[in-house]
């Protein structure tokens, strides 16, 4: 008998959270319909119903949308801004569309414009922390984020001022580093070569001379990267507990020397200074764009292990 009691509450609990799912679900569709017919005041009561029930996560950012929306159709634009902040935490390159009032594209581009110059310093150090525990697929995708968002409208001309301009040049560096420590996928045996006819030779095209002073990066992909025919670190001498991650920040000028070199995240202050000073002596195949050697600035990662 208690066994039967037992079970039949197992199934009372599972019944009520069901139909607690299918209710979250039918209210949120039903908002929907009274935010396009501008019912406002009754879809806005049906969001907070989904919200107090605590809609599912796949739900939760169509609930914050809707009741942004409606609550900027009402005109209560402060109790909005909640809302909109937590759609542009949860996605900082979500944009309503095309279709919704200007005052609502508005009111989204003040809250994005405030915020993400605090998300993408936010962003960066989640996706180093992923390099530093040598999770390079999440840093790699982590550091792409971070340059999406420097390139959003709303902030690309602070992008280019410090300190989110040096945000931008660590992430483009660390990407880099981390695309490369990704594992290669096992390789697929591929089917034997249709023999084709030869390839019509084409005109090489002419060299183009780099603008003058431009210093190129990683996020250039037209350009070949330099390649290393000297580049040694001294050993490190001291003690360290942990690993330690440190990067150094070089320029390679057009003949492959290194015209600067400044540490970017430090290793220790007596090592920093024995790195910059090896790295002025290193030599590179200098950086190409269209068979033109050009300037280049490169993010060397420095690992020390106990």
């Amino acid at each position: 008998m208690k066994k039967w009691a037992i079970s039949a509450a197992m199934v009372m609990a599972i019944s009520g959270s069901v139909s607690g799912i299918a209710g979250a679900a039918d209210d949120l569709s039903a908002a929907r319909d009274l935010y396009a017919s501008a019912a406002y005041e009754e879809a806005l009561a049906a969001l907070n119903r989904v919200r107090a029930a605590g809609a599912p996560a796949t739900d939760a950012f169509a609930v914050e949308q809707y009741r942004a929306f409606c609550l900027l159709a009402l005109g209560r634009g402060s109790e909005a801004q909640s809302s909109i902040e937590a759609l542009v935490m949860a996605d900082p390159l979500y944009q309503p569309s095309s279709e919704v009032s200007p005052r609502v594209r508005t009111a989204f581009s003040e809250v994005r414009r405030r915020l993400l110059p605090s998300i993408i310093p936010q962003q960066y150090a989640k996706a180093k922390a992923a390099f530093d525990r040598k999770d390079y697929v999440a840093a790699s995708a982590g550091f792409g984020q971070v340059l999406k968002v420097m390139a959003d409208p709303e902030v690309v001309q602070m992008a280019g001022q410090p300190p989110l301009s040096d945000i931008k040049t660590l992430a483009t560096g660390f990407q880099e580093l981390s695309t490369k420590a990704i594992p290669p996928p096992p390789l697929a045996v591929a089917p034997a070569p249709i023999p084709t006819a030869a390839p019509v030779p084409t005109a090489v095209p002419a060299a183009v001379a780099p603008a003058l002073a431009r210093i190129y990066t990683a996020s250039d992909t037209k350009v070949l990267m330099p390649a290393a025919i000297k580049q040694d670190l001294p050993p490190f001498s001291g003690r360290v507990s942990d690993t330690s991650v440190g990067a150094l920040e070089i320029v390679i000028n057009e003949r492959g020397q290194v015209e600067s070199a400044t540490i970017r995240e430090s290793v220790s202050p007596a090592y920093d200074r024995l790195a910059v000073d090896a790295a002025r002596g290193w030599r590179f195949k200098p950086a190409m764009l269209d068979g033109v050697p050009v300037k280049f600035r490169k993010l060397i990662s420095i690992t020390v292990k106990p």
